[in-house]
C-alpha cells in the first residue's frame, strides 16, 4: 500500500530485502522441525542466520541473475538482508541478551 503512494527508493527496492529473513527464515526452519532435520522449537540461532543469509545472498544476488535474465543482483540488498537479520537475531535472542545484561560479573 505505502509503495503506491510514495517514490522513496528505500521502500521500492529495499525494503522488502530487509523483511527476507525475518519472515522466510522462521517458516523454513518450522519446515525443518516437522521433517526432523532441526531438533528444537528455539529461535533461530546466529549460525542459522548466517548460514541463511549466506546462501539466499548467492542464490538471489549471484546465480538467479544468470538463470533469470530480467533480475538483476544487487549488492545494497545483500546489505538489506544483513540488517534485517541482525534486527531479527537481535529480537529472537532478546531474552539471552537481557539476561546476559543483568549477569553479574560472577555470574558470567
Amino acid at each position: 500500500m505505502l509503495k503506491l503512494h510514495t517514490a522513496s527508493a528505500f521502500l521500492h527496492n529495499y525494503f522488502d530485502d530487509l523483511l527476507l529473513i525475518p519472515c522466510a527464515l522462521p517458516p523454513l526452519l518450522l519446515m525443518q522441525r516437522w521433517l526432523g532435520l532441526r531438533q528444537h522449537d528455539q529461535p533461530p540461532t546466529p549460525a542459522e542466520i548466517v548460514i541463511y543469509l549466506v546462501v539466499w545472498s548467492i542464490l538471489f544476488e549471484i546465480i538467479g541473475p544468470r538463470l533469470i535474465p530480467w533480475t538483476v543482483g544487487d549488492p545494497w540488498d545483500i546489505v538489506a538482508y544483513v540488517v534485517g537479520g541482525a534486527l531479527a537475531g537481535t529480537w529472537w535472542g532478546r531474552r539471552e541478551l537481557a539476561r546476559f545484561l543483568r549477569a553479574g560479573p560472577d555470574e558470567l
